[in-house]
């Protein structure tokens, strides 16, 4: 059934048209100029040879995508992004599901004072937590080391950021401690959508805390599980400020995420081959848009899951 707009009202719907314009207009310019523009020129410049100086860059066709492949520089950045993933989603997803339980329940005194604790790292500006971590890991003075020399554990001190067995690690759980208290929200959201109902009948029941954790909570968090899970991938992979400012993806390269080989081709380096950077951004991008396209199916999947349930 078609409902007919009064001609009255069709001059107020065509200035309310125009004001969303209006007010819209300065963020289609600022998104296109800082977003749009950026990504499109990548795409062209990944074609070309060119140093960020030179009048007019030179066209090279496919070149830069076949040097990139075969640098085994990039597929060492390509692992190293992969294993900060492996092992920072995980570890994140995992302890945040169990404390959010925890903060939870109404049972626990002062859970408000320790959701805002855990959460204020979150709005830290994550390159001064970087510059922040250079000297709470310092191993001549830094608070870390003083601690464990104090507890005998360490004497000499452990260059945590200085050693390639141990950078990656150490920023890897930085990562997590800064991005804990965003999954912990995540997971607090979803176990308002459990019933208070359900638990109820499980304690008439007779059950204890591990079987309602076990039988009522963890199956209806599933989907949630999907969707905060890929979240956290892709999340994962934006890392450059983190490890740009703790480690500069070092020592010896062990650091130096896909966003960092980029940074180095583009910015760091003596030459600069803005290029060559464009087209490893633009392989690392069609990434991130393949992990996109599975959170995106993922969620389509959870979603007819849920629907026949």
């Amino acid at each position: 059934m078609t409902v007919a707009i009064p001609a009255a009202a069709r001059p107020r719907r065509g200035r309310n048209t125009l004001y969303i314009w209006l007010f819209l207009t300065p963020t289609v310019l600022l998104y296109g100029a800082f977003t749009v523009y950026p990504i499109a020129g990548s795409y062209i410049y990944s074609f070309t040879d060119w140093n960020g100086f030179d009048a007019s860059p030179s066209f090279i066709g496919v070149a830069n995508y076949r040097e990139v492949l075969a640098d085994p520089m990039f597929w060492s950045s390509f692992r190293l992004t992969l294993t900060f993933m492996v092992f920072a989603v995980p570890v994140q997803v995992l302890a945040t599901l169990l404390l959010a339980i925890v903060l939870n329940s109404p049972r626990m005194p002062l859970r408000k004072l320790f959701r805002t604790a855990l959460f204020l790292p979150v709005i830290t500006t994550t390159a001064i937590v970087g510059v922040v971590m250079q000297f709470v890991f310092d191993p001549a003075s830094g608070p870390v080391n003083l601690a464990l020399r104090e507890a005998g554990l360490a004497p000499d001190g452990i260059d945590f950021l200085g050693q390639s067995s141990s950078a990656l690690g150490t920023t890897i759980a930085v990562y997590v401690w800064k991005w804990f208290g965003i999954t912990l929200v995540y997971w607090l959201a979803a176990l308002q959508t459990v019933p208070n109902e359900v638990y109820e009948a499980a304690r008439l029941d007779g059950a204890g805390a591990l079987a309602t954790l076990r039988h009522i909570t963890v199956p209806l968090l599933k989907p949630f599980l999907v969707i905060i899970t890929l979240l956290s991938i892709e999340a994962s992979l934006q890392v450059f400020d983190l490890v740009l400012t703790m480690t500069g993806g070092g020592p010896f390269y062990s650091t130096e995420v896909i966003e960092v080989y980029i940074y180095r081709w583009a910015f760091a380096a003596t030459i600069p081959r803005l290029g060559y950077a464009s087209a490893a951004a633009v392989l690392f991008g069609l990434f991130v848009c393949l992990v996109g396209l599975f959170q995106l199916l993922a969620m389509r999947a959870t979603r007819r899951t849920r629907s026949a349930a």
